[in-house]
């Protein structure tokens, strides 16, 4: 059964295939990961939306500039999951989706989650917070390694909002020149893509990149299921 937390290993290993180099992926390209995630976009229309790039690219005469990040792919991307929404109106409801997670391999992954926030130094009221959240992890841990029945979404949705929460109060207890230095760094890494993307897109985007490199910057370990 395939794992539907696989998103982000699926896209990195899809992308590299088609370039024909194991290139590593970009702060920038894990940051519109996170985007199409969090927008709902199918795994399915990411990797169709790669492959229209580069079947795209290779159509070109002159391959003077190569597809080095997913960035490239944003609009067959977004233009790929309209098409299967569009497709999919009128059609039958499909099976219900199975996460292929064991509850063994998920408790697992929250207690080690929850063993790395309990070591991390974290600045002002964050620290407390970390804490708090390790207490959940574990709980959380408890719950499943004794079977309870869990349906994996919710928790999903559970795990992005403690992370939420720990971000929020990193971003309250770090210098203003700390953010100042990570927002800048976004704009830079950014400015090449924005005249393909929309003012939404962008924003979007500036917001999880400074998420990811915030919550790198403490160490402070992610707590999603797609990260397993």
């Amino acid at each position: 059964m395939e794992n539907y937390f696989n998103y982000f290993t699926e896209i990195e290993e899809h992308f590299q295939r088609r370039r024909g180099t194991v290139l590593l992926l970009s702060p920038l390209d894990w940051a519109l990961m996170e985007t199409w995630k969090e927008a709902g976009i199918p795994l399915a229309a990411v990797l169709r939306g790669i492959d229209t790039t580069f079947e795209k690219w290779e159509r070109r005469p002159r391959k003077t500039r190569k597809v080095n990040g997913l960035a490239f792919c944003a609009q067959e991307v977004l233009a790929s999951a309209e098409e299967m929404k569009d497709a999919a109106v009128g059609a039958p409801p499909g099976r219900p989706r199975d996460s292929g997670l064991e509850h063994s391999a998920v408790a697992a992954y929250l207690a080690r989650n929850a063993d790395e926030l309990e070591r991390i130094q974290l600045p002002g009221s964050a620290m407390a917070l970390a804490r708090e959240t390790a207490a959940a992890l574990r709980a959380l841990a408890h719950s499943l390694a004794q079977q309870a029945p869990v349906r994996m979404e919710d928790l999903e949705r559970r795990l992005t909002v403690a992370e939420e929460k720990l971000f929020a109060g990193l971003l309250a207890a770090t210098p203003d020149a700390a953010i100042y230095q990570v927002r800048s760094e976004a704009d830079r890494d950014l400015a090449p893509y924005r005249r393909n993307m929309s003012a939404p897109q962008i924003e979007q985007l500036h917001k999880q990149y400074i998420h990811k490199r915030l919550l790198e910057q403490y160490k402070v370990p992610r707590l999603s299921l797609f990260y397993m």
